[in-house]
């Protein structure tokens, strides 16, 4: 017969807790009993005193906030990207060498983790994308290997 287990009605993940000490107790009713503009003056104060470091805004410069982000925010937005630099890039085959195709697989199933049957016709299709939204020093690396390898890529 199996065991019958006793479950607790709320599971706690970080397993029983000893009761606090009086002093804890004691302190929370004293902070309970203040009025509550100076409850709200104690987690600063707390913050200040401990030294803990202040909480860092994050910055919501590439996400997509919808209706939340409001007029301003798709105003400004065409005049930022004009600006930035491309950091994602895609990789390209052009062509290939035919006594090559068997080394340029190779590598495209190096670099894509297909198989050779997925990498075969992906290298047949050429020009074809092999990969996309990398860096540009993987995207160089990449370039590099097919062309030891007998193939011509660009990168886009």
């Amino acid at each position: 017969k199996p065991k019958r287990f006793k479950y607790p009605q709320v599971y706690d993940p970080y397993g029983p807790r000893p009761p606090p000490s009086d002093k804890v107790v004691e302190l929370a009713e004293r902070i309970a009993a203040l009025p509550p503009e100076e409850r709200r003056q104690i987690g600063p104060t707390l913050t200040e005193r401990l030294r803990h470091p202040k909480m860092q805004v994050i910055a919501d410069e590439g996400m997509d906030l919808g209706a939340e982000g409001g007029a301003g925010a798709g105003a400004g937005a065409p005049k930022a990207e004009e600006k930035k630099e491309k950091t994602a890039f895609d990789v390209k085959l052009e062509k290939f060498d035919a006594a090559a195709k068997i080394k340029v697989i190779k590598e495209v199933r190096a670099f894509t983790n297909l198989g050779l049957k997925e990498a075969k016709e992906l290298v047949e299709k050429a020009p074809v994308i092999l990969k996309q939204g990398i860096t540009k020093d993987e995207a160089n690396d990449i370039m590099e290997k097919i062309k030891a390898a007998g193939g011509v890529a660009v990168m886009e």
